[in-house]
């Protein structure tokens, strides 16, 4: 794999790659003043909250922090969208919100629930073009409950692939989340594993997959955005060991 301190066009490149601190997405820089500005004025009055409050903002700026990802190139792949545990994969009825872009057909769904302790950067599983971003307001109960899908705010996100093959997805708030913001519209073209939003505090995405495409994942993995195989075109069901 090529270095990431090296452009791809170096004539160079090697098989290492260096650690390095993840930055911090624009998105948090707010967030991060906000508990800053409190964390000071709380010092005013007492100099026992500065420490505690000091590892507030340094909690906020971990939660916004957007890492570089390598992901895996290759004909029929599904990348993961999010960090986190995958807690269900089930066969489900469509969103309502997306028949008209996936079909009335059940499909597998591939559900990643995201603590506020995982990075909340979301990504596309695919390269193409965004066909629908739909939000929906709703409640805001415990992402990992399955009736979430159907009650709690979401965005739907549906992309179709150069090969036509269309992936739907939906980013899902929970208890602490309180909003889903996207870094994409309709009609954009976005590469495999691009930002395509986030979603602040916590929260679920899941992903549909129609039949020909099986899940690479088993339940209680843990999924890295960009970067884990979910699906495959044709592929092998695969199993796991909880060890």
């Amino acid at each position: 794999m090529p270095s990431l301190e090296k452009p791809p066009t170096s004539p160079l490149p090697t098989t290492t790659v260096k650690w390095r601190f993840p930055t911090v997405h624009p998105e948090g820089h707010k967030y991060a003043a906000i508990a800053l500005g409190i964390t000071l004025l709380a010092t005013l009055v007492t100099k026992v909250l500065f420490w505690p409050l000091l590892g507030v903002v340094v909690w906020v700026l971990t939660f916004f922090r957007d890492p570089i990802r390598t992901t895996p190139v290759g004909d029929g792949l599904i990348i993961a969208p999010a960090d986190g545990l995958v807690t269900m994969i089930q066969k489900v009825p469509v969103p309502r919100e997306l028949v008209g872009e996936l079909g009335e057909a059940p499909l597998t769904r591939v559900s990643i629930f995201m603590s506020v302790f995982d990075v909340h950067i979301n990504r596309t599983p695919i390269a193409g073009t965004i066909r629908q971003v739909v939000y929906i307001s709703g409640k805001f109960l415990n992402a990992d409950l399955d009736k979430a899908s159907d009650e709690n705010e979401r965005q739907h996100i549906v992309v179709e692939g150069r090969d036509g093959r269309r992936i739907g997805f939906t980013q899902i708030a929970g208890l602490v989340a309180r909003r889903i913001v996207p870094f994409v519209k309709p009609g954009d073209m976005v590469a495999t594993g691009q930002r395509i939003g986030l979603i602040r505090f916590g929260s679920r995405v899941d992903v549909f997959l129609p039949d020909d495409i099986i899940p690479q994942v088993t339940l209680g993995q843990r999924s890295i955005a960009g970067e884990t195989v979910i699906g495959r075109v044709g592929g092998t069901p695969v199993a796991g060991i909880a060890q």
